[in-house]
């Protein structure tokens, strides 16, 4: 789980340089913007085909967060 999502993420962040690993953070290590995590969720929602309700947004804050997530709800 975690290599498909720290794929989607460099694909869709655009952030092939940068080390990606369960600790990073969305906002400061990944340097997203709060519409950028928005549309990365949209983009796991249509990978993983599931809806991600709005009120678990903002309780990922990290790539462990979004894998925690998945890993429970796929």
């Amino acid at each position: 789980m975690l290599e498909r999502v720290t794929a989607i993420l460099r694909e869709y962040a655009n952030r092939e340089d940068t080390p990606i690993d369960r600790g990073s953070a969305l906002v400061e290590d990944l340097g997203l913007s709060s519409l950028e995590v928005i549309n990365l969720v949209l983009a796991f929602e249509d990978e993983f085909g599931i809806e991600i309700p709005e009120r678990v947004i903002p309780t990922m804050h990290t790539v462990g967060d979004i894998v925690t997530y998945l890993e429970k709800n796929t």
